[in-house]
């Protein structure tokens, strides 16, 4: 029960760095978010500050400080917050909640996710049914994998238990801080405690725990190691 804790929202996020607090707030566990994004995206767009958000389409609103680059894709239900960069080849397939100070870089593709304050996702990236916590960041090619081979609902390892999701699709929680090095594959189901890095070329499954390092040979160890 104890490992089940880390899994947490409250052990992974600070939700002062996100929109999408109030829908965090009533879940245990962040994946069990993911059904909501959307639904949750229009109701908060509708009562959006006009004065601040252009509407551009059905269920798009896009903060007027935003930066956004053209020849990208944006389809509702999304919001884009305040001095948010997208940049060219974007693709957001919808379901997108994207925080203030964000980058969403050129062929990186968006799909049912909250991206707290501050996440870059800048160089070809694909980050789908996933929450990436406040400053977590994606190395060029790192990829979260949503929907195993034989396409059954993800669990969660966590030590020596394995939690049941119900969810066919679920790529990745990152919580704050998280850093993701180049060409690394997240597996359905991963979750990646705050503070905590994974190498270049890293694949993961399961659980990382905050504060730690994922080597790409599957070796996790203490941060305070480094070095």
């Amino acid at each position: 029960m104890e490992e089940e804790k880390k899994l947490c929202v409250s052990a992974l996020y600070d939700l002062c760095h996100t929109a999408a607090a109030p829908l965090l707030e009533t879940v245990e566990y962040p994946w069990e978010a993911l059904p909501k994004i959307g639904a949750f995206i229009r109701e908060l767009g509708q009562n959006l500050p006009q004065e601040e958000y252009d509407h551009p389409q059905e269920e798009v609103w896009i903060h007027k400080t935003a930066k956004i680059y053209p020849n990208n894709f944006i389809a509702g239900p999304c919001i884009i917050g305040p001095e948010t960069e997208v940049r060219p080849g974007a693709f957001i397939r919808g379901n997108a909640l994207v925080g203030a100070h964000c980058v969403v870089g050129n062929s990186t593709e968006l799909k049912n996710v909250i991206l707290f304050d501050n996440v870059q996702v800048p160089h070809y990236n694909y980050v789908g049914d996933s929450i990436l916590g406040y400053k977590s960041h994606m190395g060029a090619g790192a990829l979260t994998s949503n929907v195993k081979q034989d396409k059954s609902p993800v669990t969660v390892r966590a030590g020596f238990r394995r939690l049941e999701t119900g969810l066919k699709k679920f790529g990745a929680m990152l919580g704050d801080h998280v850093e993701v090095g180049c060409n690394s594959v997240l597996n359905p189901g991963t979750v990646v405690g705050r503070n905590s890095r994974v190498y270049p070329l890293s694949m993961v499954r399961g659980f990382v725990p905050g504060g730690m390092i994922h080597k790409n040979n599957g070796e996790i160890v203490p941060l305070r190691e480094e070095g």
